[in-house]
């Protein structure tokens, strides 16, 4: 079981890594160590999260959820793959527990009588400006 939040246990078997070759530069084991991870996780099939905050995940993660319904993270900040694969869990921590809270519902405001006259008078000052650059007016 991995615990990205505390309210929350994610089975491993809905987690799975992938390591590969990290891009960029590296040093003298750049190109034979696999030190990035890349995390799936089975968004879709997973049986912690209700379809509510799957929907909300999907939505918060945008881009990084396949057509499958997997959550792809990668991670390669660090050298080492047992940091990246940290990493990786860290980021998933944050948008599960993104997901899991409910939006905040809006609460209807009204502009202020104040604002309202300070909104009318600037429309006024802007088409009177507006009225005396118009050619032929010899008022």
């Amino acid at each position: 079981m991995s615990d990205p939040t505390p309210s929350l246990a994610i089975p491993a078997d809905e987690i799975a890594f992938e390591f590969y070759r990290s891009s960029g530069p590296g040093g003298q084991n750049v190109n034979k160590v696999e030190t990035a991870v890349r995390l799936r996780f089975a968004l879709a099939a997973s049986r912690v999260l209700d379809e509510e905050q799957k929907a909300r995940l999907a939505r918060l993660a945008g881009r990084r959820v396949t057509a499958d319904g997997e959550l792809i993270i990668e991670a390669s900040r660090h050298r080492t793959r047992e940091k990246n694969r940290e990493d990786a869990l860290e980021r998933l921590a944050h948008w599960v527990e993104r997901a899991l809270a409910p939006p905040r519902p809006r609460k209807k405001t009204k502009p202020s009588r104040a604002a309202g006259r300070r909104r009318l008078e600037a429309k006024r000052r802007t088409g009177e400006r507006k009225r005396s650059r118009r050619a032929g007016d010899d008022e």
